[in-house]
């Protein structure tokens, strides 16, 4: 690990300014492309009306949501561009698999509005597999870098499982958007669907929260070794607490005048939140667990300087575009149209 002490000026803070602009772009992309992923996943197969209005719901923000995505990997290729190379070199199979899932759901997205009406529902399904692979494989990779990339069966065992519930807690955000979104019959639905989902996410956070101190004596010390230990806890406690709040309000749902639909939605974005400030104090100063930190594997100063000039145009333009694209999208979904 690099000596921080004898760091000084840029050197220092460069690296530290784009692992946070990183962990920002993820977690953006978690919330954003996370929800159309689960609505995708969730399509139902007994119903051609209730997929048209999840698709609708998701329809204007769906492709600019995976844009998180290209400038959280951008950023890690151009500013720690020897933690790419490694990250790649163990994960090579699953981005494969994950980027094959992202195709799918882009080229059935398109081709359900266009192909004849008895080939709708084969893409619709085409959709749905499309955005369940993509799931499978990011919560594989994110098991895998969790264990330190170790070759075990313990290791791909738990990255089953990270996968499995890395699947549910997209489920459960795009049910607790269609809660959000939706009206009548599929609102009800999308509220048995996100009660369940929440369960199965549940489990993984408690697997990773046990997992994580267990792989590793560094992150063990830094979370029970530490007089923060009581502020700590706080991260767990209030996942339990909001994934409770969700389950009361979801068991009694829907109320009058759909009140608080937004609750579920809104729940989930600090629960992800929370989950990513927990995962964010066990590994940094590393990029690649336990081998490579922000400071060893971070481009020149030179290097992240002036990428740092375009990251500054960059990002508030994203950032800008998002949020007009939900203020003008914003209210119950409507039918999607193709003109």
């Amino acid at each position: 690990m690099t000596d921080i002490t004898q760091l000084t000026g840029q050197a220092f803070w460069l690296p530290v300014i784009f692992i946070g602009l990183m962990g920002l772009a993820f977690f953006i992309y978690a919330i954003l492309d996370g929800y159309d992923l689960g609505v995708g996943i969730l399509l139902p197969h007994d119903s051609e009306a209730q997929r048209d209005q999840m698709i609708a719901s998701i329809g204007p923000f769906w492709d600019a949501n995976e844009t998180w995505l290209v400038l959280g990997i951008g950023i890690l290729l151009i500013a720690f561009p020897s933690a790419h190379s490694l990250i790649l070199f163990h994960l090579y199979l699953p981005v494969t698999a994950m980027l094959a899932g992202l195709i799918l759901r882009g080229v059935a997205f398109d081709f359900r509005a266009k192909a004849p009406e008895d080939h709708k529902a084969l893409w619709d399904k085409v959709f749905q597999a499309g955005s369940l692979l993509a799931t499978l494989a990011q919560g594989y990779m994110l098991g895998l870098y969790v264990m330190g990339f170790e070759q075990s069966f313990a290791a791909h065992a738990f990255a089953a499982l990270s996968a499995i519930c890395v699947t549910a807690g997209y489920s459960f955000i795009g049910a607790a958007w269609l809660v959000m979104k939706t009206e009548g019959e599929l609102q009800r639905r999308a509220a048995w669907w996100a009660r369940r989902c929440a369960w199965l996410m549940t489990l993984g956070i408690i697997a990773v929260s046990i997992v994580n101190p267990l792989v590793s004596d560094t992150i063990f010390n830094k979370w029970f070794g530490s007089s923060l230990f009581i502020i700590l806890l706080m991260i767990p406690v209030f996942c339990f607490v909001l994934l409770f709040i969700v389950d009361r309000y979801l068991r009694l749902f829907p109320y009058p005048n759909d009140f608080g639909c937004w609750i579920p939605f809104a729940s989930a974005i600090f629960i992800f939140l929370l989950s990513f400030i927990g995962l964010a104090y066990s590994f940094l100063p590393y990029v690649v667990p336990n081998r490579l930190d922000i400071w060893q594997s971070a481009s020149a100063p030179e290097s992240l300087m002036f990428i740092l000039y375009g990251a500054a145009v960059v990002l508030p333009t994203i950032i800008l575009y998002t949020i007009f694209s939900y203020r003008v999208f914003w209210g119950k979904a409507t039918q999607l149209k193709y003109y």
